[in-house]
């Protein structure tokens, strides 16, 4: 099975906002795309591209050489796997990747679990969002053998312009979660400062653009208002709370101390998200001249 070639068929399930690009990602560079999705809308997101549509997930399963699943959590993994009849359709060899941020521990359980049914596991959540699944700069943090590592790469490649092999399953998930503890607990940040910029009288469109071509720059801040808008704060505040209680349970399972601090800043700072939001939202719309932009 050599998963390097362009014929090679390449399963993916879960067809979000992230996930969808991904998979059209793939079909883009002349891989054999086969997918499920629970909603039939949402595979609008390969209709680009070449590809085939499954009725049920054991069918992809059967078919695939590879399949990549972008889900929400490790609930629904299993789900997957076993609700909906994954690894009891695949044949030995198959390998299975989960782009989904999770803990650790429990990726290396699912890939004893998936290793018993014949298949090999790796952990590889990815960084950049829709914004960075649609441009194709995804950076992909893996977890697993080197021998699975270096046949997923070129799939990897298709949607990503970094590709890191971390370490044995599990070092994909902790590196994504120590990743986002970084990202979210500068949010608290952000909304601090720029409260007090409002407060004195700046730009803040002006202000944030100019800060992120220098050194007080940040990805986080630079999504403010462009990729976190204030319709998808909301959402987005969730899931980084989920996250940042994944971090502290993976550090706390791995005996790396009590990560109780970062954990309270990074939820207040999930907090803060909706409120930071907010705040350079209105600052942009009222920067815009009546009448709209000439």
């Amino acid at each position: 099975m050599d998963i390097t070639a362009t014929t090679a068929r390449v399963g993916f399930i879960g067809l979000g906002d992230q996930g969808g690009p991904m998979a059209e990602a793939i079909g883009e560079h002349g891989f054999d795309l086969h997918v499920w999705a629970r909603h039939p809308a949402s595979l609008s997101a390969v209709e680009r591209v070449p590809h085939t549509v499954h009725g049920t997930v054991a069918d992809l399963g059967a078919t695939a050489e590879l399949i990549g699943l972008c889900l929400r959590d490790d609930a629904d993994i299993w789900n997957i796997l076993d609700g909906q009849g994954l690894l009891a359709s695949i044949a030995p060899g198959t390998i299975i990747v989960n782009h989904g941020t999770g803990d650790p521990t429990e990726a290396a359980r699912i890939a004893d679990h998936v290793a018993q049914a014949g298949g090999v596991y790796l952990d590889a959540p990815v960084s950049g969002g829709s914004p960075g699944a649609r441009a194709r700069t995804l950076t992909t943090f893996t977890g697993g053998s080197q021998d699975a590592f270096k046949r997923a790469h070129p799939v990897f490649d298709t949607f990503s312009d970094t590709v890191v092999l971390m370490g044995p399953v599990g070092a994909g998930q902790f590196t994504k979660l120590f990743n986002n503890a970084l990202t979210i607990t500068n949010m608290k940040n952000i909304e601090d400062v720029l409260g007090l910029a409002s407060q004195v009288g700046l730009n803040l469109p002006a202000l944030i653009d100019v800060i992120g071509t220098s050194s007080g720059g940040s990805a986080a801040l630079r999504s403010l208002g462009r990729d976190i808008t204030l319709e998808l704060a909301e959402h987005v505040h969730l899931l980084m709370e989920k996250d940042m209680h994944h971090f502290a349970d993976a550090v706390r399972t791995a005996g790396g101390g009590d990560p109780s601090e970062v954990l309270e800043r990074g939820l207040a700072g999930a907090a803060d998200l909706v409120g930071a939001a907010r705040l350079v939202t209105l600052a942009r719309e009222s920067a815009i001249p009546e009448g709209g932009v000439e």
